[in-house]
């Protein structure tokens, strides 16, 4: 199967050198074989720390995570994650994330203003942590949120709720984003989908092309809300929505949002972990 090359074979002092105003991509340490990131979205641990749930996300097996704005840093640090945290807190996180072996890739769901220089801040966040990309509902800004992820080569990845919220319908952002600059995309929440009615797979089939990250999620049943399932255990066929998005070259992040059991959910985090390890093993090259 054919699929464009990793950008996260070039290492990372050449990424430096080239991309000094730029976010990095998504770094090889956190790519599987098959081409993409494990990752933890932080709103699983939610009842948990920053540095905590790096440290649980970590211990699950993932490489990568998904954090969200306000989340208190630490135990010790009352400080809430965001575009105006201090130097130095980011250089703190950046030092938990090395530690844990682990790399922060998305920041989201986030606003964004259409307002230039107050959506700046948010990818000059991305550049310091060297996120692949941000995740956000703000189709509103698009315009400005097209210019500034050439400018920082950011990927926006736009997040779907379920009915009856504004980006529900996958049509609505489709026919938004798609004669947009690549790194204008898709991040596909497969729960939310399948809330809505929505047979999950048969959307990816339709927006494969512009795909660019994942919450991605299993579910009990199609058509109403139901509590997440570890992957493999439920109705939503992962390994083939990963298939499909994978012909049209995706490298993107695929970050496992749990939203259940939310105090003592690591082990079926790292149930979800192993089911993507175990389709990149197949899948791989």
């Amino acid at each position: 199967m054919n699929r464009r090359k990793l950008l996260t074979m070039v290492p990372a002092a050449a990424a430096l050198l080239s991309l000094r105003s730029k976010a990095a991509p998504i770094p090889a340490s956190a790519a599987t074989q098959a081409g993409f990131a494990i990752s933890v979205q932080c709103w699983s641990l939610k009842e948990f720390t920053l540095f905590e749930a790096i440290e649980k996300a970590a211990s699950a097996g993932a490489t990568g995570v998904e954090i969200f704005p306000g989340q208190k840093l630490s135990p010790e640090d009352d400080t809430k994650l965001g575009p105006d945290m201090a130097d130095d807190k980011i250089q703190a996180l950046k030092a938990h994330l090395e530690k844990n072996k682990i790399a922060a890739v998305n920041f989201g769901v986030t606003g964004i203003d259409k307002d230039e220089a107050k959506a700046r801040p948010v990818f000059e966040f991305a550049k310091k942590l060297g996120l692949y990309g941000v995740t956000t509902e703000s189709l509103g800004s698009l315009d400005t949120l097209e210019k500034l992820a050439k400018e920082y080569d950011v990927k926006v990845c736009f997040h779907n709720h379920p009915k009856p919220t504004a980006l529900w319908n996958p049509d609505t952002i489709w026919n938004a984003i798609k004669d947009r600059h690549e790194n204008i995309g898709f991040c596909a929440d497969l729960g939310h989908w399948a809330t809505s009615g929505l047979d999950p797979l048969e959307v990816i089939k339709k927006i494969a092309p512009r795909v660019r990250s994942f919450h991605m999620k299993d579910r009990e049943i199609v058509g109403k809300p139901s509590r997440d399932r570890p992957f493999g255990t439920g109705v939503i066929d992962n390994f083939a929505i990963l298939d499909e998005v994978r012909k049209h070259g995706f490298a993107g992040n695929v970050t496992i949002e749990y939203e259940f059991n939310w105090k003592n959910n690591v082990t079926e985090i790292a149930q979800c972990v192993g089911y993507l390890r175990a389709y990149s093993a197949t899948r791989k090259g």
